[in-house]
This record gives C-alpha cells, sequence and structure tokens, in this order.
C-alpha cells in the first residue's frame, strides 16, 4: 500500500434508555366546547383544568383524575367532535404521540361498542407495533328509572359474552369514577404492577357524591360485590375503617385468561414495548446469529428490560418490589426456525399480592 489510512467510526451499541409510556394515558370524550373539538391538549399536574377546559363530563374525569395522580402527571385529551367516534379520536390522537392506556369518558351503552373499542386497540398492535389498553365508562344508576335490581341487571349484561382483555369497564356510579381510576393507576408513588386496590396507597380523592336508586336506597357494597363479580372496577369501604377505596381493575378476558387483571397486563405491555425496540435493533444485524456464543450474549441483551423492571428496594427491612420478579436462567430462549428467521421466548412472572386475608384466632386455656 503506497499511502498509509487510518479512519475513526463511531458505533452505536444502541446500549441507551427507552422512553416509556408508561401513567401517560389519552383521554377522550365529548368536547365541553366547539372551541376544544378535533385538538389534542397535552395537561398535566399543574394545569388549570377549569380554565382551559368547558364545563363537561370529560372536564370532570380530568379533574379526578388529576386529583388522584398527584406529582408529575402528564395526559393528553382529545375532546370529540359530535361527528367523530371513538376510534377517529385514538387514530387522530395516536399521530401525535404515544399512550400506555385510553380512558374513554363517553359512556358505552352497548357491548357491541365495547368489543369495537378493544378491537381497535388490537388494531394498533398490528399497524403500529403500540399496546395500548383501555379505562372504558359505562353508564351508572338512572335515579329516575332504575333500582339496584334493574340497574345491576342491565350493566351484567352489557359485559356478556365478551371477551376484551385491553378494555376495563367503569361503571358511572358517581359521575367521576374512570377519572378516579385514571388518576389512581398513574400515581407515581406506587408500581404499575400494583393493585389500585391497594389500601396503603390510601382512600381515593375527589369522588362524587354516592348515588341514590329510584327509591332513594344509597349503593350498598352488595351492590358493588355484584358488580365486581361480574368484571366491573368498582370503589369500595370497609365497615369501621376510613375511607373509599377501590376494587380490582379487572379486564373482560375470558374465563382462564392470563390478563384478567390489569396489573398483569400492564408489566406484559411494558416489556412488550421495551423488547420490541431491542429486537429492531437486531433486524440483519449478525450480532445475532446461530452460533451458542451469540445465542447466551443475546439471552442477557433481551433480558435487560426484565433485568431492569425487576429491581427491588429494601428500606428500615421492609422490601418494595420491583414490577416483576427478577427473571432465571431460562427464562429467554431462542429459537431459530430458519437460516432468516428468528423467535424469541421471554417470560415475565409478577408477585402475588393477597386480595382476600382471612386471620384465625385461637384462644390458649391452659394452666401452664
Amino acid at each position: 500500500m503506497s499511502l498509509g489510512k487510518v479512519q475513526v467510526n463511531n458505533l452505536n451499541l444502541g446500549q441507551g434508555d427507552i422512553q416509556g409510556v408508561e401513567r401517560h394515558f389519552l383521554f377522550v370524550g365529548r368536547a365541553g366546547s366547539v372551541d376544544e373539538e378535533s385538538q389534542l391538549f397535552s395537561i398535566g399536574a399543574k394545569t388549570d383544568l377549569e380554565k382551559t377546559f368547558a364545563d363537561s363530563p370529560l372536564r370532570d374525569q380530568l379533574i379526578a383524575a388529576q386529583l388522584n395522580a398527584g406529582q408529575n402527571w402528564t395526559a393528553a385529551v382529545y375532546p370529540m367532535a359530535e361527528q367523530e367516534t371513538i376510534v377517529d379520536a385514538i387514530d387522530r390522537a395516536n399521530e401525535v404521540q404515544s399512550f400506555e392506556m385510553v380512558v374513554v369518558c363517553a359512556e358505552q351503552t352497548a357491548g357491541a361498542e365495547i368489543t369495537a373499542i378493544h378491537d381497535h386497540l388490537e388494531s394498533l398492535k398490528a399497524k403500529l407495533g403500540r399496546f395500548v389498553s383501555a379505562l372504558v365508562a359505562v353508564p351508572g344508576i338512572d335515579a329516575a328509572t332504575q333500582t339496584w335490581p334493574t340497574y345491576e341487571a342491565a350493566t351484567i349484561a352489557l359485559q356478556a359474552d365478551i371477551a376484551a382483555h385491553l378494555v376495563v369497564p367503569v361503571p358511572q356510579l358517581h359521575g367521576n369514577n374512570v377519572g378516579v381510576l385514571a388518576g389512581r393507576l398513574c400515581d407515581r408513588s406506587v408500581s404499575i404492577a400494583d393493585s389500585p386496590m391497594r389500601v396503603a396507597t390510601g382512600s381515593v380523592l375527589g369522588l362524587g357524591a354516592a348515588p341514590v336508586d329510584s327509591e332513594n336506597e344509597p349503593l350498598s357494597l352488595a351492590t358493588l360485590e355484584t358488580l365486581a363479580n361480574k368484571r366491573m372496577s368498582v370503589p369500595q369501604w370497609y365497615s369501621d375503617f376510613e375511607g373509599v377505596y377501590w376494587s380490582d381493575a379487572q379486564t373482560l378476558d375470558a374465563a382462564g385468561g392470563d390478563y384478567q387483571y390489569l396489573e398483569h397486563l400492564r408489566p406484559v405491555h411494558k416489556a412488550s414495548r421495551e423488547v420490541r425496540v431491542l429486537a429492531i435493533r437486531r433486524v440483519a444485524n449478525r450480532a445475532l446469529n446461530s452460533t451458542p456464543n451469540s445465542i447466551e450474549l443475546n439471552k442477557s441483551y433481551f433480558m435487560k428490560p426484565l433485568r431492569a423492571m425487576s429491581k427491588s428496594t429494601t428500606i428500615l427491612g421492609t422490601q418494595f418490589p420491583g414490577d416483576i420478579k427478577p427473571p432465571v436462567e431460562g427464562d429467554v430462549n431462542i429459537v431459530w426456525t430458519t437460516n432468516k428467521a428468528v423467535v424469541i421466548y421471554l417470560v415475565v412472572r409478577p408477585y402475588n399480592s393477597p386480595k382476600e386475608i382471612t386471620v384465625n384466632i385461637m384462644l390458649d386455656l391452659s394452666s401452664n
């Protein structure tokens, strides 16, 4: 070679952080003013919602969500025009931002409407690679015409025979229930793997007035239990214990499904978003090949999100667990199906938390 040459390349190994969308929700509902219609608003914990939006059920949900979410809350709002559908609103918002969850503030009164929302969320996975779930408002009681038994029957019929694991139905018993639940799920003092039932999170804030039926009977725990047993997410309270709390965030997954509870779905969706980015960076990259050494290195590579999600902290002897249990050997498996296609399997293990606690007390009358 007649002339010497030096070349320096800056290599990008894809070791940086992946921006998450967890706790960033999209609120959709009918606009309170024509000036708000068909626009995407970015809001946060410091936004003056009463000045930003006209009086409407949508604004009521936003106020409840902001109050319950606490510090550093962010969200997006798409106030719908009269001719727009929920699907239109979701699509237009997703052209601008990504979201963990959609909060449908317009009450859905038919099972077909709920199914349509679920089906569209599934299509976002196919079209955009986005993993999105939804809280969907369903009607509260009509105090002028319904007794609690008739309301229970109508609400139970609404979800009958629906298999929609991306949807959590929320009866608007107090008028702003879906906003209260959305805010509680965004509380950064707890993990995305925590159930809204967690009493240590504290009492819910800003819940609307307690409803009565057409016979002036107040809402009871018996009615709430009936609704909760039929996959509705509702508030609850405990006798002789101050405050109002929440039940589970149950999805409309089919019986026996893995995703019947939102605290199981959210960590899996989080892992899916991060692993998708890692997989994109490996497309046609010979760093992932069929040699034993490469397979072992890439098992560690794809395990990175699981390790990050499993980090726990111990303070004063109390452990605060991560979103999932730490991964173990075998939780990532890489299988080559052809010389150009690979299938990667990951295992996510949630922690168990007690939702029904039985205490047995015995009396010792021995005279020792």
